[in-house]
């Protein structure tokens, strides 16, 4: 069994490979089909203004593979700019909610130079301050080499970041039998109780989300882990040619999704980015492979939003 999993882990990682160098080719791409429409839009008067990073290498883009979930906020009210500088006093000031998805290294590539801390000292302290005076930050950093790009702005919140990839042998999504997507339910016990995943009524309670791989977090005593890891996940460091850097490590007690109050502020951080994304692979000879709100049985979809609300202080 162990030698099963071991093989089956091998492959989930030659996929996420596989899928970075896809991308290269423009073969994995926002889904152009799925319905970003809000029946019941959050703000139609005012409407919160989001600052959109794309200023570190962001793997994920609001005109890339993140348009859906910008079109998704863009219609429940939400106010989008893209951003292309470094972080700043001046240019936070004046923004409700900062989001930051998959910010590179020196290297956009998955090198050694893609985990170089992917924000200056003076900008990690620029967001921090920020937060404690009222802002929002919504950080995802996914599996290696993200959570070693975003680690230091992860630690100003006292967030430890694996920075490897996550499995679980047990809770896993058996319809793609893939280790690595995760999947939790409030059933188990593993999607928390949070006003995030209960929402304004029950139309907007979450029952079951998907994470598609990603890194484990580790939060401060003070912050709610509401996507917490079963005792049988593991995480694994793996390099390209099929290496490891060091040793598999269990990851219970620790989570892909935390939420915390800060000074006057709130940050809520995500181990995963493709599960607010809404993405379509096109495989030649073979289905299109889906990821993230389009997949059908799952609430990512209301789950993006209801981040959101949490963040624009609606919840």
């Amino acid at each position: 069994m162990k030698r099963n999993i071991t093989r089956s882990f091998a492959m989930i990682v030659a996929c996420l490979f596989l899928a970075q160098a896809i991308t290269t080719r423009g073969q994995q791409m926002a889904d152009p089909d799925f319905d970003t429409k809000v029946a019941r839009p959050a703000y139609t008067k005012k409407h919160p203004k989001v600052l959109f990073d794309e200023a570190h290498r962001n793997f994920h883009t609001t005109d890339g593979r993140y348009k859906p979930f910008a079109s998704l906020i863009t219609n429940d009210g939400y106010q989008i700019t893209p951003n292309k500088e470094k972080f700043q006093k001046s240019l936070l000031k004046g923004y409700d909610i900062l989001v930051i998805a998959n910010a590179g290294g020196s290297d956009a590539n998955l090198g050694a130079a893609a985990k170089e801390s992917a924000f200056t000292d003076e900008e990690c302290d620029a967001v921090r301050d920020w937060v404690r005076a009222g802002g929002s930050l919504l950080l995802i950093a996914d599996h290696s080499p993200y959570g070693s790009a975003a680690e230091n702005l992860g630690k100003r919140f006292g967030v430890d970041m694996s920075k490897g990839y996550t499995a679980d042998p047990e809770n896993y999504d058996k319809d793609s039998n893939n280790r690595g997507f995760i999947i939790y339910t409030r059933e188990s016990g593993r999607l928390a109780d949070h006003p995030i995943t209960r929402g304004r009524d029950a139309s907007e309670r979450i029952n079951r989300i998907i994470a598609f791989t990603g890194q484990s977090l580790k939060g401060s005593a003070d912050s709610i882990a509401f996507m917490k890891l079963a005792d049988t996940a593991i995480d694994r460091f793996p390099k390209p040619g099929g290496e490891r850097e060091k040793p598999d490590v269990s990851a219970a007690g620790r989570a892909q999704g935390i939420a915390m109050k800060v000074g006057r502020g709130r940050v809520v951080l995500l181990g995963e980015a493709a599960m607010l994304s809404a993405q379509v692979i096109k495989q030649p000879d073979r289905p299109d492979f889906r990821m993230g709100m389009n997949v059908t049985g799952i609430d990512n979809r209301q789950f993006a939003l209801n981040t959101m609300h949490w963040l624009s202080h609606l919840l």
